[in-house]
């Protein structure tokens, strides 16, 4: 693995055979590696990174086709994300970590926890997409479908080169005026990161999870979610939460599936409060 020290504490780092831009804040003694979603980049943490620098030594990156870290060529696959993920703890030193995703960050994450468990103290993940969890639920089985019939609908978009128009109707899928909203920031890099979100909908695994990966984690684990959510990201967080054997929900008040943007404070002091309940 390469490694290459850039401007201040932001880096890069060769693994997997990928470059991956990553930065490192704050000086705590606890690591918290955080996972951004889809579309996004490291910056999307940037309103909570402060509020958790005072705590933790906090670890951002751009999954790869992100941000500044490299696009390979070909289909990538959620597997190679948690492999990167887990080679670049190994190589910061980082063992063991905490760990918080977002959305298919958060589904990243878990995946992590079922396969290499040695690497973690324990995760947090917020509202993971899986959606083949809750596929059967009547309740939501409807909502599930149009999510993936829009998914499929902005991927053929993306492909055809319209990267703006594919970002506002992901945007606009998931809560309508969340486009308008928005900083510019975030609209941009959902623009520009839109290659890496047909890679992900294109993958057969992009939905899906088995529930024996998390069954013998042998740490704590905390699930987030916005009681402003969807009905069909709720539905996921009780099949997670029967899995794992060690594991609290928490719905945070007033925010969606942005938590961390729409509300880092909160967000923030739920996942601070769970990692030093848990930390010896």
């Amino acid at each position: 693995m390469l490694h290459n020290q850039a401007n201040g504490r932001e880096a890069t780092a060769v693994v997997n055979g990928v470059r991956l831009a990553y930065e490192m804040s704050g000086t705590g003694d606890i690591p918290l590696v955080m996972v951004h979603g889809s579309w996004l980049n490291r910056r999307n943490w940037d309103f909570a990174v402060p509020r958790l620098a005072d705590s933790f030594r906090v670890l951002t990156y751009d999954r790869r086709g992100h941000g500044e870290s490299e696009r390979p060529s070909g289909q990538g696959s959620v597997r190679e994300n948690v492999a990167d993920l887990a080679a670049l703890i190994e190589h910061l030193g980082l063992v063991p970590a905490w760990v918080a995703g977002s959305s298919f960050g958060g589904s990243i994450t878990l995946r992590l926890a079922g396969k290499r468990p040695d690497l973690l103290r324990g995760i947090t993940a917020h509202e993971p997409p899986l959606f083949s969890l809750a596929a059967t639920d009547p309740a939501v089985a409807p909502m599930i479908e149009e999510d993936m019939r829009s998914d499929a609908a902005a991927a053929e978009r993306i492909a055809s080169g319209d990267h703006a128009g594919a970002a506002e109707q992901f945007a606009e899928a998931l809560q309508p005026g969340l486009w308008t909203e928005f900083p510019p920031e975030i609209r941009q890099a959902m623009i520009e990161n839109a290659p890496a979100f047909l890679d992900e909908a294109n993958d057969p695994d992009f939905y899906a999870f088995d529930l024996e990966w998390i069954r013998d984690f042998p740490h704590p684990a905390l699930l987030t979610q916005g009681d402003q959510s969807p009905p069909q990201y709720a539905a996921v967080i009780p099949k997670l939460a029967e899995a794992l054997p060690s594991v609290e929900v928490r719905t945070v008040t007033g925010v969606g599936h942005a938590a961390h943007v729409e509300d880092p404070e909160a967000y923030v002091k739920a996942v601070t409060a769970f990692v030093r309940r848990h930390t010896a």
